[in-house]
């Protein structure tokens, strides 16, 4: 009788140990994937260089097409 208890107890305690093993996994999955940044879709990057204006001032690059954007005071041609 007493080595029947002794195997139900290491059955109790194994099953105990790989549930909680089971729960800490989750757990971290679950903290990864919070502090996980989400995929961004994919955009339009334009270089950084500028166009000087003849008033003086400058202007960058705009997606989606990354031409420059109108100069102030000027319309823009469609």
């Amino acid at each position: 009788m007493e080595s029947q208890t002794k195997t139900i107890l290491t059955v109790v305690v194994l099953v105990v140990l790989v549930l909680a093993g089971a729960m800490y996994y989750r757990s971290q999955k679950m903290i990864d994937e919070a502090n996980t940044p989400p995929i961004e879709e994919e955009g339009v990057a334009c270089t950084m260089d500028a166009m000087e204006c003849p008033d003086g001032s400058y202007v960058g690059r705009v997606a989606p097409d990354c031409q420059f954007a109108p100069c102030p005071g000027t319309v823009p041609t469609y």
